[in-house]
């Protein structure tokens, strides 16, 4: 008759393994948004959002319908040396953000602009809520 060891944490340690495997690979379909800024000033509404690592060419920036839509792809480029990660917390693969626009503002006039790895959007107020300043007259 012959012994054998039992092991009551075995199945235990399996699952971490699989569960510290599947964290520490590249996911490109795990979604993820970017932080966003969104700001008024007296003459325009500033949406800055952070996107390091995406291609300006992987950016799209579009308003429809009064409703602002930010999407685009950060990409994994694993490297070719042979070194392997230890960790991978960031996420890639493609991202949409979308806002409401208030109709005060512009839609026509949008711009945009990159730099640093921050995107920002720009829209004029119409000239209508522009804030105004009338003089009132005192009469004696």
């Amino acid at each position: 008759m012959s012994l054998s060891h039992f092991d009551p944490l075995a199945n235990l340690r399996l699952f971490e393994d699989a569960f510290t495997r599947a964290l520490s690979e590249p996911q490109t379909n795990r979604p993820w948004a970017p932080s966003v800024d969104i700001y008024e000033t007296g003459e325009e509404l500033v949406l800055k959002a952070d996107v390091p690592d995406v291609d300006l060419k992987d950016i799209d920036v579009r308003v429809e319908n009064q409703t602002l839509t930010i999407s685009g792809q950060r990409k994994f480029q694993q490297q070719e040396s042979g070194k392997g990660y230890h960790r991978i917390e960031r996420s890639y693969g493609n991202f949409v953000r979308s806002f409401a626009v208030p109709n005060s503002f512009d839609t026509e006039k949008i711009a945009a602009s990159y730099k640093n790895g921050v995107l920002s959007v720009s829209l004029p107020k119409k000239e209508t809520a522009k804030p105004r300043q009338v003089k009132v007259e005192v009469q004696a």
